[in-house]
């Protein structure tokens, strides 16, 4: 009996040891004889598949086939059965790395397209992968098993809830990702901001169950896909497409400071070339209106005049119709916000021809610091909150009598 069972290792042994050799013979012949061939072709899939190792994988059938053709070597059942089902797993494992590297080379092929710049595969890719390997774990245990592998996925109904269970996230991820690729919600490259997950960058990565987002700052965060279906996110291509970057800010003056111009005040603001033609055409139809009114002297309330504010905001109009950094065809807003016990809004509603981060940050400082610099020439104040130092000088003053009852 130990006769026989020690035959019966040695020649399994002896088998294991020709299927290696067969199989480096064959890798090797396979691996040269590829490479020639991929070198000398012009199109780019085959260099994918034998990135991945698909032809490499391949290679293994020599050796399976090796066992295959020698599962009857021993006269013992137990034997034969024992190499029948190791032959098969092998086959399993063989067909589950070239349908991998397949898929994967095939992902990698889809990137090179057009098409990849707008729409991922990458999650249709992973389910066919969890598929896969879905089957040949049933295949593999139907083998051990001695069963049916129809039989064994009619019998796993009953632990549908089970798995429904355990492939949840897979589950949710691929209906998010076919609604996120079928309405084009997100692609690779866009800029997302998701302030639940702290998300504010550019998207690297869509797989089945997560997108990964690159921040500003580089740290990668991860989101899971179906949390960007059921949560709201911003989307900032739609800006990146168009023709401009929203410029939409605010400075408040002080509204104690909003008086009507008088002439020396006309008179200073003609001299203001933006705004010179607008100041001597306002005046005349203002005069004009007043004189057909029968109102010839200065009451302030009779009548219509110009305000030191109207200007400015005419002022503000006509600098940034003169910025050849402003996109003139899209929205274009000098206005009025409501007031506030922090003074007036005048608001900046305008779009910059750049785009591009810092370009268009410099482009909203160059406006603001020269909103800043030009409001006290239209005898306007920006409202600023007393500080520290405010405080300290109305007590100087008070204190060497400067400030009077």
């Amino acid at each position: 009996m130990y006769a026989r069972l020690s035959a019966v290792i040695l020649t399994f042994l002896a088998l294991l040891l020709v299927a290696v050799i067969v199989h480096w013979i064959t890798k090797i012949i396979t691996i040269r004889v590829i490479h020639k061939l991929v070198e000398n072709t012009k199109t780019e899939w085959d260099d994918y598949l034998l990135k991945h190792k698909v032809f490499q994988s391949l290679a293994h059938l020599s050796s399976a086939l090796v066992f295959y053709y020698s599962c009857n070597f021993s006269e013992i059942l137990e034997v034969t059965s024992f190499m029948t089902t190791l032959t098969n797993i092998y086959f399993v494992i063989i067909f589950v790395k070239v349908v991998s590297g397949t898929l994967k080379a095939a992902n990698d092929i889809y990137l090179t397209t057009p098409y990849a710049a707008s729409r991922s595969i990458k999650g249709y890719i992973q389910l066919v992968m969890i598929l896969v390997y879905f089957v040949a774990i049933i295949f593999i245990v139907a083998f051990i098993f001695k069963k049916s592998p129809l039989g064994l996925l009619t019998g796993l109904t009953a632990f549908a809830a089970v798995l429904l269970l355990v492939f949840k996230d897979p589950i949710l991820g691929l209906v998010a990702s076919i609604q996120l690729s079928a309405n084009n919600m997100l692609k690779p490259g866009d800029w997302i901001e998701v302030p639940k997950h702290n998300a504010n960058g550019t998207v690297i990565d869509i797989s089945l169950t997560t997108v990964k987002v690159q921040n500003g700052d580089k740290t990668i965060c991860t989101i899971p896909t179906y949390s960007l279906v059921t949560d709201s996110f911003l989307n900032w291509s739609g800006m990146e497409e168009s023709d401009g970057r929203r410029i939409k800010r605010s400075i408040n003056v002080d509204m104690k400071s909003v008086r009507f111009c008088d002439t020396q005040m006309l008179e200073k603001f003609r001299q203001f070339r933006l705004i010179s033609n607008y100041i001597v055409e306002k005046q005349n139809d203002i005069t004009e209106y007043n004189k057909n009114l029968g109102i010839e002297n200065d009451t302030v309330p009779n009548g219509r005049r110009q305000t030191n504010l109207g200007v400015f905001r005419k002022y503000l109009e006509e600098y940034l119709k003169s910025n050849p950094k402003i996109n003139q065809d899209m929205a274009f807003l000098v206005r009025h916000l409501q007031p506030t016990e922090t003074g007036i809004p005048i608001e900046i509603y305008v779009f910059s021809k750049i785009k591009e981060l810092n370009e268009y940050e410099n482009i909203q400082s160059d406006i603001f610091d020269h909103i800043l610099a030009i409001i006290p020439e239209f005898e306007l104040r920006v409202f600023q909150s007393p500080s520290g130092n405010d405080i300290r000088d109305l007590s100087e003053n008070l204190s060497t009598g400067i400030i009077k009852n």
